[in-house]
């Protein structure tokens, strides 16, 4: 059955979009994301900043599975060593919220994110995350140099 072109309409704005300053996805709140009073559970916005993270990565051409069979030289994959987040307001049961992903800094084997979640303008929740990538032994394996100049942002975001 013919789709018209709806599919490529759909996947185009699936994992968002990359921005000046880094990436940017839309994401609904569901009754899944929600504790018994209608509030994200807090657990819940690692996932939201996971998606975040994992499109990001997705659109500059870096892909989880490509990493993990091998594609440049050895298995490899990501790994967050910190996460630091600050809870502002809560998002609630079908808010549309904003996931704004941007690159802080490279060195070596290890990226600084800052991740903000948003509704409407108003930030809920902020997170400070420090990844690095992980050869199959385990140890950290250094950027390639290509990743380096896809990640780091064009431009700075707008203050708030």
């Amino acid at each position: 059955m013919d789709d018209h072109g709806e599919s490529a309409a759909l996947l185009a704005g699936l994992s968002g979009a990359l921005t000046e300053f880094g990436h940017r996805l839309m994401a609904r709140v569901y009754y899944a994301d929600t504790d018994f009073s209608g509030v994200v559970y807090h657990a819940r916005y690692l996932e939201f900043f996971e998606r975040g993270r994992s499109d990001y990565l997705r659109l500059t051409g870096v892909h989880h599975t490509e990493l993990a069979d091998g594609k440049h030289g050895e298995k490899i994959v990501w790994v967050v060593r910190r996460m630091e987040i600050n809870f502002r307001g809560p998002a609630r049961i079908d808010d549309i919220l904003t996931v704004d992903t941007r690159t802080e800094d490279i060195s070596g084997a290890r990226i600084f994110m800052a991740q903000q979640l948003k509704r409407g303008d108003e930030v809920l929740v902020e997170a400070k995350v420090e990844a690095a990538i992980i050869g199959e032994n385990g140890r950290p394996r250094r950027f390639p140099r290509e990743w380096v100049a896809a990640f780091m942002p064009k431009a700075s975001p707008a203050a708030d």
